[in-house]
């Protein structure tokens, strides 16, 4: 039997989506036994800034990195909207599983969607792509800044402290809360962040045991659609300092890529589309993004 460790940052979601992959994954190879190291990041412990004054998304894999290069486990479960564009030396992303449905949700004490939020109702968010789609949207409306993990901020909407808030719909649905989700938002009213939904399953890159173990339960599709996605980022040299979107889909045509930038404080937000054949690899999809976001940066 072969016998394989796991990390995993140690929040309901973070559980919730790394035992239902490890129970995928056994199940498509008999024989195969996956153990769990919870990890506690810096982004876990650092609750009361904003992600851009800390230093990033990269908070919620550092720590989950360092078990992997020191040998504590053999493969990290990441949101792949968390890890960013560049992967330390000696890791890969060797696994991305199949996409769970990538789009936003606002959740409102009132049933209120959110058309018909009252004008200065407080929504909570500390993104800055959502508080700038929420801006193009109903600039009427005020934004709050909101952190924590899932239950954290379900708690404080249904405390008052907010009339709405702004949740991933992938994260309900892994912690069974889709139930709690007023209005789905469609991407050309918030596009979705990149990679979101989507996981990026992270190894050691001379580690061809565990990557042969994890490449049954690859998507092809979910890898060619975050490549592209980001590939919009690694153009724009985006971080948590900038509203950034990208949101690829497949269609009868093939790919359709959209893309949004905009300032910090969510003014002068550009957006670009490309749609194109269906790409061969990731590379190719990576610089279909790679054009599109160079574009954004001209405009």
């Amino acid at each position: 039997m072969t016998r394989l460790i796991l990390a995993t940052r140690r929040s309901a979601l973070a559980l919730a989506q790394s035992r239902a992959f490890a129970r995928a994954l056994v199940a498509l190879s008999p024989g195969l036994e996956v153990g769990e190291l919870e990890v506690v990041t810096s982004g876990d412990k650092i609750t009361d800034r904003p992600l851009q004054d800390v230093g990033g998304k990269g908070l919620f894999v550092k720590e989950l990195e360092e078990a992997l290069l020191d040998g504590r486990a053999h493969f990290a479960v990441h949101s792949y909207k968390d890890v960013p564009a560049e992967i330390p030396d000696g890791l890969v992303i060797a696994c991305v599983p199949r996409r769970e449905d990538p789009r936003d949700v606002l959740i409102t004490q009132a049933g209120a969607t959110l058309a018909t939020l009252p004008a200065g109702a407080r929504v909570g968010t500390s993104s800055l792509r959502r508080a700038a789609a929420i801006g193009l949207a109903r600039p009427d409306l005020r934004i709050v800044p909101l952190r924590g993990n899932v239950d954290t901020r379900l708690r404080k909407l249904d405390e008052g402290q907010v009339e709405a808030i702004v949740l991933a719909l992938a994260g309900l649905r892994r912690l069974d809360l889709e139930r709690r989700a007023t209005e789905v938002l469609d991407p050309s009213v918030m596009l979705p962040a990149i990679g979101q939904g989507a996981l990026g399953i992270e190894c050691r890159a001379a580690d061809e045991e565990t990557q042969r173990a994890l490449a049954p339960i690859d998507d092809p599709e979910t890898s060619t659609r975050v490549a592209a996605e980001r590939g919009v980022m690694v153009a724009l040299g985006a971080d948590c300092r900038t509203p950034v979107a990208a949101h690829a889909v497949r269609t009868d045509e093939g790919l359709w890529l959209r893309a949004m930038i905009a300032e910090a404080d969510g003014a002068r937000p550009r957006m670009g589309e490309r749609r194109v054949a269906w790409p061969g690899s990731s590379a190719e999809a990576t610089r279909v993004g790679l054009d599109l976001g160079q574009e954004l940066l001209r405009a």
